[in-house]
């Protein structure tokens, strides 16, 4: 398999690229993704047997079961950095090590449902949240320590709609690959 290749599997929908400027538009359609989310993922994957959430999206990648359990763990993060930036003054977020997260044993084993009981929960708490959101509450912004960055609440919202369907596409791609859809 060539590097393009791998890249392609990756990143299906491609990297994520803030835009210059987030319109109420744009921002309502990144909400509505993080909202549609939940349900839209567990349509995918629930009938899926244990083989099968067992089946890496690519060479060398993670599981099925390890996606659905990293993205609950992702956004039950994204939903705390929301509410430290809501509350603090561009707080420090603590970032965590995923792909360690990814090789406990309870990413590694456990049901699924489990995860998407989960993020239905956080996803119902995070977009009611970001409804109730004023211009002067979207204008916070937290401190990312691995890029010393700060990241404006606005596009924090991009950013994890950006990862539902990113991490829907590996596991969509894995399935149609193996003729499972």
């Amino acid at each position: 398999m060539t590097y393009e290749e791998l890249q392609q599997l990756r990143y299906p929908i491609g990297i994520f690229k803030a835009p210059e400027h987030i319109t109420s538009e744009l921002l309502n359609e990144w909400i509505e993704t993080l909202e549609r989310f939940p349900l839209r993922l567990e349509a995918l994957v629930k009938f899926l047997n244990k083989e099968q959430l067992d089946t890496t999206y690519r060479p060398g990648g993670w599981t099925i079961r390890q996606v659905v359990h990293h993205v609950s763990d992702s956004h039950h993060h994204s939903y705390i950095r929301f509410k430290w930036a809501l509350t603090e003054n561009k707080p420090i977020i603590k970032p965590y090590n995923e792909a360690l997260w990814a090789e406990l044993h309870d990413t590694k084993t456990a049901p699924i449902a489990m995860s998407l009981e989960h993020l239905k929960a956080v996803h119902y708490k995070l977009v009611y949240l970001l409804k109730g959101l004023n211009e002067t509450d979207w204008k916070r912004r937290f401190i990312h320590p691995e890029s010393n960055s700060e990241v404006p609440l606005k596009l924090n919202v991009g950013i994890y709609a950006w990862h539902c369907n990113h991490h829907y596409a590996h596991i969509e791609n894995a399935l149609k690959q193996n003729g499972w859809i």
